[in-house]
């Protein structure tokens, strides 16, 4: 079955690295104003979650959450958490490391999407 959300092994190698910094770690799906949609990391428990949040899934042991008006306009696709060259998001924690997360997707197949739908994901 696909994951809503899954990384690059580049995306993988930089959360291990601010995992060594920062500890345990957590993602937000960023909805526009200041980053516009980038998924913002922080340390795990900084950013408090609210009923007006959904646990996306999880990328390199670490929870990925996305806003539920978020989740409608992306729930008919997979996203792919990379990482690139570049300056990130102001309050996420890539930052200083002269790398940035970018949120990458694709369409789920119609057999893909009718089994995340089933588990209920």
């Amino acid at each position: 079955m696909a994951d809503r959300v899954k990384a690059t092994n580049e995306a993988l190698a930089l959360i291990n690295r601010l995992k060594d910094i920062h500890g345990d770690l957590m993602f937000h799906q960023s909805g526009g104003c200041c980053d516009g949609s980038s998924p913002m990391c922080y340390p795990r428990g900084e950013f408090r979650t609210g009923e007006s949040d959904i646990l996306l899934g999880e990328i390199g042991g670490t929870p990925f959450y996305i806003s539920k008006d978020q989740y409608e306009y992306w729930k008919h696709t997979q996203l792919i958490i990379d990482a690139v060259d570049g300056r990130g998001g102001m309050f996420s924690l890539e930052g200083p490391e002269g790398k940035r997360f970018l949120t990458r997707s694709r369409v789920f197949t119609e057999e893909e999407r009718s089994e995340v739908e089933k588990a209920g994901i």
